[in-house]
């Protein structure tokens, strides 16, 4: 098992609206580690939190491309581009195809380096990437549901 503190963990897509990758910045800044914050021109993470990291000391840099921080991670989370945050169908499709993790671009990461998404996807991680041995996708979404239903268990009183 890994430890948290001392990795750098690149967090891409949407993170403009990704509460997922929101709440995980947050919790990531209680730790010692390096934030590589990915995104297409006008899906940035919010300026707000951006300054919120900074002023816990988070050492963080911003990109707006996958293959800028690839080498550099040891867990790289990716996330869609959210359609129904668009009211135009082109603005979407424009930014939905600014990256696109494929087989290829994990030839240069790390060889233990971690794969995430929270899924769906929608073409932001080729199926290729699914045998990788470092793609732990649908394991993490797994674990997340036994998480999930242990905390109902627990609200519900049948924990």
């Amino acid at each position: 098992m890994r430890q948290v503190n001392g990795l750098t963990i690149g967090l891409c897509g949407d993170l403009k609206h990704g509460r997922t990758v929101h709440s995980l910045a947050q919790l990531l800044s209680l730790y010692d580690i390096k934030l590589r914050l990915v995104a297409p021109a006008g899906l940035e993470m919010p300026a707000a939190l951006v300054q919120e990291l900074r002023d816990k000391g988070v050492k963080l840099s911003e990109h707006q491309d996958v293959n800028d921080v690839i080498s550099d991670v040891d867990v790289l989370y990716v996330t869609r581009v959210q359609k129904e945050r668009f009211a135009n169908q082109a603005d979407y499709d424009k930014l939905r195809a600014a990256y696109t993790v494929t087989p290829r671009t994990l030839t240069r990461a790390k060889s233990n380096m971690i794969l995430m998404h929270p899924l769906p996807r929608v073409g932001e991680i080729d199926e290729g990437c699914d045998l990788d041995p470092r793609s732990v996708y649908f394991r993490q979404v797994e674990h997340g549901m036994y998480v999930r239903m242990a905390l109902l268990a627990a609200i519900l009183g049948k924990a």
